[in-house]
């Protein structure tokens, strides 16, 4: 279960023609600061790499996933500690601050790093925008596979990925990604105000758990589906992603390049096959 906040909020609830003054609970929303340590030489170093707008709660899932699919990891042992920071400056900063110490020998695009990422809880891909961009990070997948989905499966994940956010069940604004089996088993899902911020939690909890390898898993996000999700799915290796609301252009267009299967619009009896049809089985 994810340890994500909520604040309790007096509202004005319009019912017809009824104004009542009731209690709300909202997702939290807050500033989350990602530093750097590496060694360059024998040199420890430090970069304030990334501020990211997301939901408090599995940091360092969020900030793990976050590294890996920047191509900053490549697995979870290329990090030597992560933490979050306790010496901080003001209040706000509490809990907001997170510390990863790369082990010795570790590299990286330090230009990369220079760039001070800024990413928003509705962005994670600022400062990429081609596809071209894919092609030094990943091969392009094999179309050849022997994963298949049967649709009736796929007709189910809306209601199954509904029925675990229990953050929205209280909310109603969070995004999810969760991970199911081929016969629409849920293995994993978490919650998040950002979509991307939820799929790096989802990442970073597998490669906690050593089970990076995600090509005979179904991928399933809420609402709409845009680029910077099918990129962090290239990059993690998951050939099978299906949304609930619509993919944009280049989502689409990114998918059908590396042969990803994607689904969108999934309704109780039926949805869309936007690439990927060889995946499912009609």
């Amino acid at each position: 279960m994810s340890a994500t906040k909520v604040v309790r909020k007096s509202i004005q609830k319009v019912d017809k023609e009824n104004l009542v003054q009731q209690d709300d609970l909202l997702a939290v929303e807050e500033p989350l600061e990602i530093r750097l340590k590496y060694y360059q030489g024998r040199q420890m170093l430090e970069k304030r790499l990334a501020v990211t707008m997301r939901t408090p709660g599995n940091d360092l899932e969020l900030v793990t996933g976050f590294l890996f699919c920047e191509n900053i990891i490549c697995a979870y042992t290329d990090i030597e500690k992560i933490y979050h920071c306790l010496q901080v400056k003001s209040e706000e900063e509490q809990g907001n601050v997170v510390i990863v110490q790369l082990r010795a020998g570790v590299t990286f695009d330090l230009k990369k790093i220079e760039r001070h990422f800024y990413t928003t809880s509705s962005c994670g891909v600022c400062g990429k925008a081609s596809i071209e961009a894919l092609d030094f990070v990943v091969d392009k997948k094999n179309a050849e596979t022997l994963v298949k989905i049967p649709q009736s499966v796929i007709y189910n994940l809306p209601e199954k990925l509904q029925h675990r956010q229990l953050v929205f069940g209280y909310t109603g604004g969070l995004h999810a990604a969760a991970l199911f089996d081929l016969g629409g088993k849920l293995k994993v899902l978490r919650e998040d105000i950002g979509r991307h911020n939820a799929l790096d939690k989802l990442i970073g909890v597998r490669l906690f758990e050593k089970q990076a390898a995600l090509e005979n898993d179904i991928l399933v996000v809420s609402g709409r589906l845009g680029f910077e999700l099918i990129q962090k799915s290239i990059v993690a290796g998951i050939n099978t992603v299906v949304a609930i609301g619509a993919p944009s252009s280049l989502a689409v267009k990114t998918a059908e390049a590396f042969d990803i299967t994607l689904v969108g619009f999934v309704k109780k009896d039926r949805f869309n096959i936007y690439t990927g049809k060889h995946r499912i089985l009609l």
